[in-house]
């Protein structure tokens, strides 16, 4: 009788597990059934948004439903980040970001939600590292002549970034405690409208991201001084990196990457992980990221995790090593 009885209470555990689990399995083999949102938290414009627009275009193709990319800046990217942290878990709100909202703005103060907990890395789409940019009427032509200037004016050269706590704030805070000098910080809600002012000579310079500095570049609307990797750019081969420019071991090579909120299903997941990691290693897209000064990337889930916890160690010395407090960020 016993036997029994452990019997049906086996078979009732199976069935509840059957029951819990299928959903889930009919809901990723099903998917997408109807459009997917891609949450941007900045501004259209900057490289992150020049990046997801052109995946989220080929997604659409490769799914067949269309993915659409939203634009919710605000709090150097907290607001977007926050609301794919809280949205449903199923596969139909996305998030594309880098390192600024997801690892540097935790590191510099309280936000309301947890890298950790709150999101499942799908893969990386690019890599891209920025370039220091100034705007033509500014008397410096090299990153040595800008060193020398700021130095002889203290805190008289501004710098514009997409964000209290953004890649680009960081990138600057990082150069001028490296170089030993000192700037002034003009956040804005995104990067483009940075870039906009920075066009505009309202502020002096910036780093930004390769893809929205090249028209620019081209048109002598503004002047590279160089760029932040520790190799040259292909689309900008006589353009120096900081590090041969006389600040040695400066390096910054942010990356973009697509993440959905924790709990989403694993099948959904990995789909989106293999889908986006195809589109972008293609001959086409590789060549058209390159074109916008970015590098493919791709990978698993695990993979785009483990760079993350890096970065996050990364991250955390940078803002050590520039001084930088937690309530700097507001």
């Amino acid at each position: 009788m016993r036997t029994m009885t452990k019997f049906r209470a086996a078979v009732s555990v199976g069935i509840a597990a059957i029951v819990f689990v299928c959903p889930a399995q009919a809901q990723a083999q099903g998917y997408p059934s109807r459009p997917v949102r891609v949450v941007v938290p900045f501004a259209p414009g900057g490289p992150n948004d020049i990046i997801v627009r052109l995946v989220a275009q080929k997604l659409a193709e490769s799914m067949g439903q269309p993915f659409l990319v939203e634009n919710r800046a605000g709090a150097g990217g907290n607001i977007g980040t926050d609301y794919v942290a809280k949205s449903a878990p199923d596969g139909y709100t996305l998030l594309s970001v880098g390192p600024g909202s997801l690892i540097i703005n935790p590191l510099m103060g309280k936000v309301a939600y947890d890298t950790q907990r709150d999101f499942a890395p799908v893969t990386l789409m690019a890599r891209a590292p920025n370039a220091l940019v100034a705007h033509p009427s500014l008397p410096a032509r090299s990153v040595k002549e800008l060193i020398a200037l700021a130095r002889a004016q203290p805190g008289a050269i501004n710098y514009g970034s997409g964000g209290n706590g953004s890649t680009p704030h960081l990138s600057a805070a990082l150069f001028a405690a490296m170089a030993g000098v000192t700037l002034t910080h003009v956040p804005y809600k995104g990067t483009a409208p940075a870039t906009a002012d920075l066009v505009g000579g309202q502020v002096q310079i910036a780093f930004l991201g390769i893809p929205a500095v090249l028209p620019h570049a081209k048109s002598g609307k503004l002047r590279v001084l160089a760029v932040t990797g520790l190799r040259r750019s292909p689309e900008l081969p006589d353009v120096p990196t900081v590090d041969e420019s006389g600040v040695p071991g400066y390096e910054v090579n942010p990356w973009y990457g697509l993440l959905a909120p924790a709990g989403t299903p694993r099948e959904i997941v990995a789909r989106l992980a293999a889908d986006t990691t195809q589109i972008v290693r293609t001959a086409d897209m590789r060549e058209t990221l390159a074109a916008q000064g970015a590098e493919a990337a791709g990978g698993t889930p695990e993979e785009y995790s483990a760079v993350i916890r890096a970065d996050a160690a990364t991250w955390a010395r940078v803002i050590e090593h520039a001084g930088l407090r937690g309530d700097q960020q507001r």
